[in-house]
């Protein structure tokens, strides 16, 4: 099982809203114990969005699965002995509190190190722990417009923002490979480390294609590129009923074949057109209007073409494929628990506990019986 990786490995998560959660969630599956500090008014994610019957989010749910929380006032002394027992207890702790702070508090890293030499510390923040951006606020969209990346996306008239949060979840992804690089560091050497992340540079290593389009001098405008909507034959079009398809036959053989199942020989050579495929897009445009999104599907889906439709949310988990592979179960929460998307020799990773809510010195004792 996945769970043997880290099984025996135990994580303090002291993040907030999506990328530092986002991450530990990934450690659950690969065996970590993980607990949530959270202070006095809780993770701000227990009521982002809409709200269940008991007042907590779905949201701070799906990203919480599995792990137990508790409350710690780090303003208060008591809060900060109990913090620095429980990090002397753990392996990995996982923050992203704005540079300087947990510093103020106590337990920057050189604090850190008289508690646990051998700890796995990975600060996430918006800009990195050095740089005149340093204590620079910033959300998602902000990092991705600070990119590049952003200007790239959308159409000819503006930016689109991404979802989910494209910066947020680079952020978590770069996290928990910190938290890897950190731990098989710690097997080789026996020190611990700490890992400097910041959601900007995640999202800005995810644009190395663009940044290195611009460096070369080509044109990254939106609707300029293959990639990004230049192309008639990667795009998105409306059908008749107002549904979409993505529609992506880039390689000349799904060209052909897609010609070939909309009966249009005429089209086959267009597919070299100059860019931007404006002409094309439109006549293309035309097409798809004239028949509904499923009725495309039944057309699309006896040939091999790259088309798809684009799916409302409600109906990714009755997919075939999704329930075959078992990795996006209704989690003990009540909500979707999407799992880790790793199988390990065909087996996809255990389903997630429940959150729970536990006190702080119940956990430090239960950690304590097992050294």
């Amino acid at each position: 099982m996945l769970k043997d990786a880290l099984k025996g490995m135990r994580v303090v998560d002291m993040g907030q809203y999506i990328p530092g959660p986002f991450a530990t969630l990934l450690l659950i599956d690969l065996g970590a114990e993980v607990v949530k500090v959270e202070p006095p008014g809780g993770d701000p994610m227990r009521v982002f969005g809409p709200l269940d019957p008991d007042g907590i989010s779905p949201l701070y749910k799906v990203l919480n699965a599995g792990k137990t929380v508790v409350i710690a006032d780090l303003k208060s002394e008591t809060g900060k002995e109990q913090l620095s027992r429980l990090i002397r207890k753990s392996h990995i702790l996982v923050e992203s509190f704005r540079p300087g702070v947990l510093e103020r508090l106590g337990f920057g890293p050189a604090a850190l190190d008289v508690i646990n030499k051998t700890l796995t510390h990975v600060m996430l923040s918006g800009f990195g722990q050095t740089g005149p951006w340093r204590l620079k606020a910033g959300h998602d969209l902000t990092y991705l417009a600070l990119t590049g990346s952003l200007a790239m996306q959308g159409t000819e008239e503006t930016p689109v923002m991404p979802f989910p949060p494209a910066a947020d979840h680079a952020g978590a992804l770069m996290a928990v490979i910190a938290v890897l690089s950190g731990l098989l560091r710690r097997l080789r050497t026996g020190r611990g480390a700490h890992l400097d992340v910041s959601l900007h540079e995640s999202a800005q290593a995810l644009n190395g294609l663009g940044l290195a389009l611009a460096e070369r001098g080509a044109d990254t405008g939106r609707c300029r590129d293959l990639l990004n909507g230049g192309a008639a034959y990667y795009g998105i079009y409306r059908t008749k009923d107002g549904g979409f398809l993505a529609f992506a036959p880039i390689e000349p053989k799904f060209w052909a074949a897609f010609c070939g199942a909309v009966k249009r020989p005429d089209l086959l050579h267009r597919q070299a057109d100059p860019m931007p495929q404006a002409a094309l897009k439109a006549e293309l445009g035309n097409l798809f209007s004239t028949k509904s999104r499923d009725e495309w599907g039944v057309i699309l889906e006896a040939v091999d073409c790259c088309v798809e439709p684009v799916l409302d949310p409600r109906e990714v988990p009755g997919l075939p494929q999704v329930r075959d592979r078992g990795l996006l179960p209704l989690g003990r929460s009540g909500v979707i628990d999407p799992l880790l998307p790793i199988l390990l020799e065909g087996t996809p990773p255990m389903p997630r506990a429940a959150m729970r809510q536990s006190e702080l010195e119940d956990v430090i004792a239960t950690w304590s019986q097992r050294d």
